[in-house]
C-alpha cells in the first residue's frame, strides 16, 4: 500500500508503501483488469500538497529499489532483475488518517483530478525506467489480491 504522507519536521511529505509480491491482480464487477505473477505491488495515494517532483522522484526510487534475493539471500536485486513487474493501484484511503477518534478522516488528500495526473505521472516514470506496469482503474471499486512474498514490505518517503 502507499501510505503517501507523514509528517516529517513540519512538513507533509509522499510515502510509498512497496510489498514484494508473487502475484496480485485488480479485479472490477468480477472482471480482472491488470495482473502480474511476480514482482511490486505499489498502492499510491496523493496529498492536496504533492507536487509533480515527488511524482517522479517516488516512481524513479519504486523502480530502483533492491529489495529481491540475490543467490546468497540477501535483498540485494533490483526489480529489472527480478521479473521487472509491477501492479500500481490508486487508492486515496492511504491519505486518511486516525490521529483523532476511531473514523479516519481524509481531509489532506488531494481533489481526484490532481491525483489522477500525479499516479500518472508516477506510473509513467516507473515505465521509463523500464519497468512493466499494471494499473488499477483510478476512482473504481476494485478487488486486490495480492500474495506478499516474505512478507516483504518497505516504506519510500519522498524527504528523507
Amino acid at each position: 500500500m502507499i501510505n503517501v504522507y507523514f509528517l516529517y519536521r513540519g512538513v507533509y511529505v509522499l510515502r510509498a508503501v512497496v510489498q514484494r509480491v508473487t502475484g496480485a491482480s485488480v479485479t472490477i464487477d468480477g472482471e480482472t483488469v491488470a495482473e502480474i505473477s511476480g514482482g511490486i505491488t505499489v498502492f499510491v495515494g496523493v496529498y492536496e500538497d504533492d507536487c509533480e517532483k515527488d511524482a517522479v522522484w517516488l516512481g524513479n526510487k519504486c523502480a530502483s529499489l533492491r529489495i529481491f534475493e540475490d543467490e546468497n539471500g540477501r535483498m540485494n536485486v533490483g526489480l529489472p532483475f527480478a521479473g521487472n513487474r509491477a501492479l500500481v493501484v490508486s487508492n486515496f484511503t492511504v491519505c486518511g488518517s486516525a490521529k483523532k477518534g476511531n473514523r479516519p478522516d481524509f481531509i489532506r488528500s488531494a481533489a481526484p483530478e490532481k491525483a489522477k495526473v500525479l499516479i500518472a505521472l508516477f506510473t509513467e516514470t516507473m515505465r521509463k525506467a523500464g519497468v512493466e506496469v499494471k494499473e488499477g482503474v483510478f476512482a473504481a471499486d476494485m478487488k486486490v489480491a495480492l500474495v506478499n512474498d516474505g512478507p516483504v514490505t518497505i516504506i519510500v518517503n519522498s524527504k528523507e
